[in-house]
């Protein structure tokens, strides 16, 4: 059985999650990894990682705890075009979602979309995150909140 997991990005696997591809379309719904790089070199809080499948890599995410209140995104996740449509980005929020809220410690976790990606509206939703009818003040983007199961 293959297993899914994240690892860090350094000089090792740095180019190649770089070269993650997504299909044609997708590029509209999300920064590319480059932009999340940059932005994660800007601002420590963001913890950016590759997923992978056994050793091979299919995917990034990133990730980030801000401010007093510990405000806890899921911010960026992409799985590579040959692996999508085969449950793995559905495996990977679950498990990051389980990271996320065990190394911040905290019970509620925010994501955004664009308005337009219904595939990952779709799929949010199934996993439990709510559409808060809020927009992201910075982009316009709708707010998603996961509040984690504590009888888990």
């Amino acid at each position: 059985m293959s297993k899914l997991h994240f690892k860090d990005i350094d000089v090792t696997n740095e180019l190649n999650v770089r070269n993650i591809k997504l299909k044609s379309g997708q590029e509209k719904f999300i920064e590319t990894v480059d932009e999340c790089l940059n932005e994660a070199n800007a601002h420590r809080e963001w913890h950016p990682v590759a997923i992978y499948l056994d050793e091979e890599m299919i995917g990034f995410a990133m990730y980030g705890s801000f401010g007093p209140n510990k405000e806890t995104w899921i911010d960026r996740i992409m799985i590579d075009e040959n692996y999508q449509g085969k449950g793995y980005g559905k495996t990977a929020m679950k498990k990051l979602i389980d990271i996320v809220s065990k190394e911040y410690g905290v019970n509620v976790i925010y994501l955004s979309i664009i308005d337009e990606n219904k595939t990952a509206y779709r799929l949010y939703e199934s996993i439990g995150f709510e559409c808060m009818n809020e927009r992201d003040p910075d982009n316009g983007e709708l707010l998603f909140k996961y509040t984690v199961n504590e009888s888990k």
